[in-house]
């Protein structure tokens, strides 16, 4: 297990939270996995343009069915949820979106992802890796269950853990963003 998982699991554990295995029956598990592979997809579409920030992919999914994809843009621009959020009218309490990184909480040069999803009603969020950086860390997490919607955490956490982390560790993301995207 590479340290970037022990550190996930560590603090999943430390936030009272649960990773996916063996959390659901087999078919969510296997699904949950075919469409985070899909936000994983996505989220290499961001390369290179949303560096320094983090290449984040999400995927919306009513009733099975892919219905909006997303990836962080360039610095100011979409954040992966928003980019996906964007393509959707109307309120999504149906919809269940895949993020390859937790919502952010916190209002950078864009919006907060998460509070974006609360007013759009989503039913569920399925997070591979909750954030590192120090001003969401859980709390995107936090704000969307205290909203109603139903999250999980650990979703084809070590494979997508093997791609981003370089990215959450730049140094830009230690000095500016520490991993988040802004």
């Amino acid at each position: 297990m590479t340290t970037d998982m022990m550190k996930v699991r560590s603090l999943v554990k430390r936030m009272g939270l649960k990773m996916n295995r063996g959390n659901v029956g087999a078919s969510d598990h296997t699904q949950d996995e075919y469409f985070m592979k899909l936000a994983l997809d996505a989220s290499r579409g961001a390369l290179p343009g949303c560096i320094p920030n983090p290449p984040v992919g999400c995927v919306l999914v009513r009733k099975n069915e892919l219905i909006s994809t997303g990836f962080t843009h360039p610095p100011g621009g979409f954040h992966a949820e928003a980019h996906a959020l964007s393509q959707v009218i109307g309120d999504l309490d149906d919809v269940t979106a895949y993020v390859t990184l937790e919502p952010c909480a916190f209002r950078g040069r864009a919006p907060s992802c998460a509070i974006s999803m609360l007013e759009r009603k989503l039913k569920a969020v399925v997070v591979a890796l909750v954030d590192p950086d120090p001003r969401n860390n859980g709390k995107g997490v936090e704000l969307l269950r205290a909203g109603g919607i139903e999250v999980r955490v650990g979703v084809l956490a070590e494979t997508v853990s093997a791609f981003i982390s370089p990215y959450l560790n730049m140094p830009a993301n230690h000095s500016v963003n520490c991993g988040a995207h802004v």
